[in-house]
């Protein structure tokens, strides 16, 4: 049974080291993304890392699937409908939310941030107009 275990974990996926690269130009100017698993474009689960510099604006968009979101550090304010306003729920380290599918959402970084998410792919960010 031990040894089960410890071959069990032996093939686990283990992330020491992040590695950053330049987001898509869909994302805010200067925005970093790290993939922890999996592959935003494929069918199946992915983690990513987003560093989204403080004072940028992600505008009203859309996702077919939910999007799970864990703030690492810095401080969000995620809000709902098809305009940027001053509405919506503020996260800081620790905090998570869950945006459904379809549902417009906005996000004003309002401090340096490094946001987690967990979605099912392929991802698509769709901008509503």
């Amino acid at each position: 049974m031990h040894l089960l275990a410890a071959l069990l974990l032996a093939a686990a996926l283990q992330v020491t080291e992040v590695v950053w690269k330049d987001a898509p130009p869909t994302m805010p100017a200067g925005t970093k993304i790290a993939a922890l698993e999996g592959d935003t474009r494929q069918p199946g689960i992915f983690t990513v890392r987003l560093k989204v510099p403080a004072g940028s604006t992600i505008a009203p968009h859309t996702h077919p699937r939910p999007e799970r979101v864990t703030v690492l550090s810095g401080k969000v304010r995620i809000g709902f409908g098809k305009k940027v306003d001053a509405s919506g729920t503020t996260f800081t380290a620790g905090g998570f939310y869950v945006n459904p599918p379809n549902e417009p959402h906005f996000v004003v970084v309002e401090e340096e941030s490094v946001l987690q998410l967990t979605c099912e792919g392929p991802w698509v960010l769709d901008y509503v107009e």
